[in-house]
Order: structure tokens, then C-alpha cells, then sequence
């Protein structure tokens, strides 16, 4: 797992094994970022990432120049590496410990990107509930944007605010707005 670009570009990061993550690849994250570099000023905005896992998608953000950057795991392991990675990088990336449902049920915070790397092993009806309570909770600031990564066995785009999807290899980015 490396950081792409921005001030740590080409650094590479080294879990543990023992994470029960899935990362996402380098090229589907370079690509992710073409898109969202084309919407936004990285330094203007608000991130949450939600099943951050080894916490690479909030990394490529702060090395970018982001600095409201919030995560969010259920698992110790996942949310220890992220702070420790984060402190030794001197990045500005809080960390919730906590049920991804929970979190978004209960969190008075509004993002411009929310990015959510679920396990591929969700059906839709979980997938979905992801989009349905961010929308109903109004947590995308405006011109924001949901981004859900999932398998091509996934299909999100019956959801009212589903607006595009991109693949890449065996993996999905399924876009969100209002």
C-alpha cells in the first residue's frame, strides 16, 4: 500500500497481517482520485471514511492537503495502526472506534466526500442502508459526494441519489449526491 501523491507521494505503508481488512488497490485509489481532484480543493474540505480499514483512503486525503479528516472502524487493531501512522506522519485524521451504523446515527458531522469501503460480503439491503441514512441524516454538505466501493455483484443504482458508477477491475465506485 503506497500514498499516490501530495506530501508523503510514493511513501509506502505496511499493515499488519493481521487487519481483517481488504485495502483498495493503488490503481482503483489513483483513479478514485482523479475524479474527486477534478470537484474539489482537497485543503477546503471535510472527509469522513467510513470502514477505514488500514485507513489508506484517509491517508491519500491528508497527504493531499485535507485536513477534516474523520474514520471510522469498528476494530482496535484498524484504528491503533491509523493513529499511529497519523501521528508519525504528523496527519490531522480523528478516529472513531465504533459500529459504522452507530456513527452515522449519532454524528452531528457534515462532509463534502464521504468515502465507505463496506466488507464486499454486504448484501444490497446493507450497502443501501449506508446511502439511506446519510441522506436521511443530512450528512453531505452541499455539491457533496458519497462514494461506496463495492464488487461488481453489487448493484446500488436503484437508490434515488445514485448518480454514476466507475469500475475497476473487479471493483465498483458507486457515486452519490443530491
Amino acid at each position: 500500500m503506497r500514498i499516490i501523491s501530495g506530501k508523503h507521494k510514493g511513501r509506502r505503508l505496511n499493515p499488519p497481517k493481521n487487519l481483517p481488512v481488504r485495502p483498495t488497490t493503488d490503481m482503483a485509489k489513483e483513479s478514485l482520485f482523479n475524479i474527486l481532484n477534478n470537484q474539489y480543493y482537497f485543503d477546503a474540505i471535510a472527509v469522513i471514511d467510513l470502514f477505514a480499514g488500514t485507513g489508506n483512503i484517509s491517508f491519500e486525503f491528508a497527504s493531499r492537503g485535507c485536513k477534516n479528516i474523520y474514520t471510522v472502524d469498528a476494530h482496535f487493531a484498524c484504528i491503533k495502526y491509523i493513529n499511529t501512522i497519523s501521528n508519525q506522519l504528523e496527519m490531522n485524521i480523528n478516529t472513531f472506534k465504533t459500529d459504522v451504523y452507530t456513527f452515522l446515527n449519532k454524528t452531528s458531522l457534515h462532509a463534502d466526500v464521504i468515502f465507505a469501503d463496506p466488507p464486499y460480503n454486504f448484501d444490497d439491503a446493507q450497502f443501501l442502508k449506508i446511502a439511506n441514512t446519510i441522506f436521511e441524516k443530512n450528512l453531505l454538505k452541499e455539491n457533496g459526494l458519497l462514494v461506496i466501493e463495492h464488487s461488481k455483484h453489487t448493484d446500488l443504482t436503484q437508490h434515488p441519489n445514485f448518480s454514476y458508477s466507475k469500475k475497476y477491475g473487479g471493483n465498483l465506485f458507486s457515486f452519490f449526491e443530491y
